[in-house]
């Protein structure tokens, strides 16, 4: 029996079409990034701008609780515990040495100055300086050690992040803005960060001090210390009432920040159109009203921290000045009453300092629960599902009755099925917009099929580690990205280059004397290999793949950017590159798709012919008509140029 693979079956079209138009990728009505993310607000009816500019923004967030994100936080943090608990002991250590600082000096002042004793005045002067200078020395060990745990484990929580990134599928890309990831994995991890930079954990040392002042004010004097705590119960209610609104400021913040980092993104990208377009001042006006909605939010913010700031002074003015009017109407020693100005000072500095830590930490919490949001994505790189049944060994790759859609409704494929031998050289044309490089993807499982099979050497692929299953692949695409470092580093694409193996790929395409003269496969390649030409890229590209030495080889239209100069370069290392390989074309010029051993057609999702290039020609219909008005011209263009 005779598979389809080895004998190409030639059938004619359905019909021709004049035009096709290309999947595209929309935002979503309704974006979900987690369990907690809730639509996106509007009326059912929305403009176009009204759409993109809520695909920027960031989606409402639901109720999170601070002790959940914590706990969450702590992994990250548990490595670093030792370092943390000796800064916690540290802070309980400096709290008692600000508690003794008014008894000394009271003692001073009523055993030394008042009672005429100057050594005494001394002793307590020195005792005095020595607490201050080990609180002091404490102090430093304790911020040093604190700011390294948040440093340390920070950067675990940004690996973390940047890796779970890399494990997201290329469908969850598709509709979200690179400024907006960007913003998870830089500014809301900083906002986490920086609970460490302004020493959170003092908030320990400032509850053990109110604790302490409270006693020690209660044993001094306790009709003092009622006086001064009168006030108090009126500051805690309005701390509790600006907190909810200091919480949403903040998530406000985050998500404006992430907006305006994704439109940053977007026009820096995008600049050569802008300026080609004379977009610049449409640019402006639409980052200006980003850039207003990030200054009121963070306006916001400023005005409740200054109510609250506000609060906490007036309360702190208003029971030194009920104490003082008090003293009129009861007596004191006078070590006493500085050493109860003293405490009540005190009092309210780490009542202060828990009110910053406190708008700090709604920063902070925002910012978790961004990253934290993301961290929930369910959608996963080739998640697991079951594989279909094993096929034959000696099929390269397979798609068995395929059908797919990047939107539900909108279907790419339909029930395609074609197969490749080991060895064989697959050619898929058709018009833009018939799924072609679709069927690439779906190879490398970069997005998951909704029904039929896809195989490689037999197995379906849902069976397949996603690392072992690209590792059989070597892909050449249209347009080539290059990370910025070397030639070499670009050509083993993320492995420790092998130089001897770099400069033979590079020969071999025809490469290597185009960049001997800019330091040969050291030379330098700047952003997105801004500094070479298209054609460059693409023989990087293909040294790349020659580098991979996989057994399959995709070429996704990998000379439709290219001169007729370069192409000629290439000619020779597509031939090397297929020798021995299985091979899947995705074609644009004549002179690739006659290498083909089988071409395969495509209109509108489906398979409607099949054949070798005579075959296709002598049928007639869909191929033969992409020849006649795309490929001839490529014959007729040199006879012109004569």
């Amino acid at each position: 029996m005779t598979s389809s693979a080895e004998t190409p079956s030639v059938r004619a079209p359905a019909g021709i079409p004049t035009e096709s138009a290309s999947p595209t990728l929309v935002p979503s009505e309704e974006l979900r990034e987690g369990a907690d993310d809730a639509a996106l607000p509007g009326p059912p009816r929305r403009s176009a701008d009204r759409i993109l500019r809520e695909f920027h923004e960031e989606s409402a967030i639901g109720k999170v609780y601070d002790t959940r994100l914590m706990a969450r936080l702590w992994p990250f943090v548990r490595p670093y515990r030792l370092l943390l608990m000796a800064s916690a002991v540290v802070i309980v250590l400096t709290a008692f040495g600000a508690l003794m600082r008014p008894l000394i000096m009271r003692h001073a002042i009523d055993k030394g100055v008042l009672a005429g004793d100057q050594a005494t005045l001394m002793r307590g002067g020195i005792l005095l300086l020595l607490v201050v200078v080990a609180e002091q020395a404490l102090l430093f060990v304790q911020i040093y050690a604190f700011q390294i745990v948040g440093a340390r484990s920070m950067a675990d929580l940004r690996r973390h992040v940047f890796q779970f990134l890399h494990r997201l599928p290329l469908s969850y890309f598709d509709k979200q803005p690179v400024g907006r990831l960007v913003t998870r994995v830089t500014n809301d991890t900083d906002a986490i960060l920086e609970l460490f930079a302004s020493g959170a954990l003092s908030a320990i040392g400032d509850l053990v001090r109110l604790v302490g002042i409270v006693i020690l004010m209660v044993a001094l004097d306790w009709k003092l210390a009622l006086i001064g705590f009168a006030a108090a119960p009126p500051m805690a209610l309005v701390v509790l009432a600006l907190r909810p609104r200091m919480r949403e400021a903040y998530r406000d913040i985050r998500a404006k920040t992430a907006r305006m980092n994704a439109n940053m993104n977007e026009q820096v990208n995008g600049m050569s159109v802008v300026q080609a377009y004379r977009r610049q001042e449409g640019a402006a006006r639409e980052f200006d009203e980003i850039n207003r909605g990030y200054r009121d939010a963070n306006i916001a913010a400023i005005k409740w921290e200054a109510m609250q700031d506000a609060a906490i002074e007036t309360v702190s003015s208003v029971c030194l000045a009920s104490i003082i009017i008090a003293l009129g109407y009861h007596s004191a020693t006078f070590g006493t009453v500085v050493a109860f100005s003293a405490y009540l000072t005190q009092f309210f500095e780490p009542i202060a300092a828990l009110a910053q830590r406190f708008t700090l930490l709604q920063s902070a919490m925002a910012g978790a629960e961004r990253v934290f949001s993301l961290l929930d994505m369910v959608e996963r790189d080739c998640p697991e599902r079951p594989a279909q049944a094993d096929g034959d060994t000696a099929i390269a790759f397979e798609l068995d009755h395929v059908s797919f859609a990047y939107k539900p409704g909108v279907p790419v494929l339909r029930d395609v099925s074609f197969a490749a031998r080991r060895g064989e050289k697959i050619a898929l044309v058709g018009p833009t917009g018939s799924g072609k490089s679709t069927i690439a993807s779906l190879l490398l499982r970069l997005y998951e099929i909704g029904e039929g099979s896809v195989r490689v050497d037999g197995q379906d692929v849902a069976g397949i580690e996603r690392g072992s299953l690209r590792q059989r692949f070597a892909v050449v695409p249209q347009d080539v990205f290059l990370f910025p470092g070397t030639v070499a580093a670009n050509v083993a694409a993320g492995v420790t280059p092998d130089r001897a193996r770099v400069e033979t790929a590079l020969r071999r395409v025809g490469a290597f004397d185009l960049f001997a003269d800019r330091g040969g496969i050291d030379a330098k390649v700047e952003e997105h290999g801004a500094n070479f030409s298209a054609g460059e890229r693409q023989l990087i590209a293909f040294a790349r793949a020659l580098y991979r030495d996989a057994p399959i080889l995709i070429l996704d239209e990998a000379t439709a950017s290219v001169d007729s100069d370069t192409e000629a370069r290439l000619q020779h290392a597509i031939e090397e590159l297929m020798r021995n390989r299985t091979a899947l074309i995705i074609a644009h010029r004549l002179s690739t798709i006659r290498a083909a051993d089988r071409i395969v057609v495509l209109h509108k999702g489906q398979v409607v012919e099949q054949g070798s290039h005579e075959e296709l020609l002598a049928l007639g219909g869909l191929y033969a008509r992409l020849h006649e008005l795309q490929f001839a011209r490529e014959t007729q263009a040199p006879s012109a140029a004569e």
